[in-house]
């Protein structure tokens, strides 16, 4: 079994790979105040709960956007499963060649994500993650990552507006079914929603008008959010909640070639 290991700001997504496909999956909470023995007392407790044993697992690969989490997961892996962890860095064989002026700042999850999409739907294509942050990545038509965007994402927006006021609530996202809202937990929901629904089908409009002269492309979302969004957007094809998963997947099979 190969255990894939995606550190995002807000969580930390845990997929257990059995010939191939996704048996079981987690989500806990990043937080750098934990030490490797706290999430390995949960991660031991949910394998448990799946029936897996630290000896089925064979390899471990571990993509993070938090860097101190590296050495926290990396060390659960020596310890814990007694493996020698993959981590996506610079080096590492990715089957994508990267595009950017400086390809080390390119986050982990956003080079993983490029991966599984042109594993899935070829190229070109786009990936828009609903993350703490939402980010769009781009695949050119020659198959190579060459950027993006990265915009604040709902959850943190929704989280600023209220803080930062004084009687405004902090409201669950979700579609409403007007945009005038009839409330003020409405009026922030439509907001929210229909606010960021335009913010994302006019940056993919640009996106595609830049780069592929307005002709169609591919477009995936991944994500907490995206399967909120994706049936409204008049671009998104369609929704893979374990993309950074699967890309992961692929990642690791092609470094044992």
């Amino acid at each position: 079994m190969i255990f894939a290991v995606d550190i995002g700001n807000t969580n930390v997504v845990i997929g257990i790979f059995e010939d191939g496909k996704i048996r079981s999956n987690f989500r806990v909470q990043s937080s750098t105040m934990r030490t490797t023995d706290e999430y390995a007392s949960i991660i031991m407790r949910l394998m448990e709960a799946e029936k897996i044993q630290t000896t089925d697992i064979s390899g471990v690969i571990i993509a993070s956007v938090v860097p101190r989490l590296i050495y926290t997961f990396n060390k659960f892996s020596t310890k814990y499963l007694d493996i020698e962890p993959l981590v996506i860095a610079p080096g590492i064989k990715t089957g994508i060649s990267i595009k950017m002026e400086n390809p080390k700042e390119v986050g982990a999850d956003r080079i993983v994500n490029a991966v599984a999409a042109k594993h899935m739907v070829g190229y070109p294509a786009i990936v828009v993650d609903f993350g703490t942050a939402t980010t769009f990545d781009v695949i050119n038509k020659d198959g190579d990552y060459i950027g993006g965007v990265i915009c604040p994402g709902t959850k943190l927006a929704a989280q600023i507006l209220h803080s930062n006021t004084a009687k405004l609530p902090e409201v669950e996202i979700e579609k409403v079914d007007t945009v005038i809202g009839k409330n003020t937990i409405h009026s922030i929901q439509s907001g929210i929603y229909y606010g960021y629904l335009s913010m994302l089908d006019g940056i993919l409009a640009r996106i595609i008008a830049e780069e592929f002269e307005g002709q169609d492309v591919p477009v995936l979302s991944t994500g907490g959010l995206g399967s909120v969004f994706t049936e409204d957007s008049a671009y998104i094809e369609r929704y893979e909640a374990n993309l950074t998963l699967e890309g992961l997947k692929l990642i690791y099979e092609k470094n044992q070639l």
